[in-house]
């Protein structure tokens, strides 16, 4: 069963530009678990609006943890944490 995800990202004060280099390192190991990038797109933060928007699928759940445990994503948890203040992630589903 595919899982449809949203991300929102908000960074850090001044911190945008190290919020997209991290996503950009990251989001490079989604393709190695059965995962793709719908979009990926950004803001300009104003008004409380993340600074960055990304949609994807991945195969299946299994295929989703393992991404979310990819140790090479984990290893650079440290940038994350300079770089983004907070992440809410949803799971999508079709609209009835």
């Amino acid at each position: 069963m595919i899982v449809s995800l949203c991300a929102l990202l908000w960074s850090h004060p001044g911190k945008t530009v190290e919020l997209h280099a991290y996503e950009d390192r990251v989001l490079a190991f989604v393709p190695a678990h059965a995962g793709r990038v719908v979009h990926r797109m950004s803001t300009d933060g104003a008004d409380g609006q993340p600074h960055e928007v990304q949609f994807f699928e991945f195969e299946s759940q299994a295929a989703l943890d393992g991404y979310l445990n990819d140790e090479r994503r984990l290893a650079l948890s440290a940038q994350r944490d300079e770089a983004i203040a907070r992440t809410e992630l949803s799971y999508l589903r079709p609209a009835p």
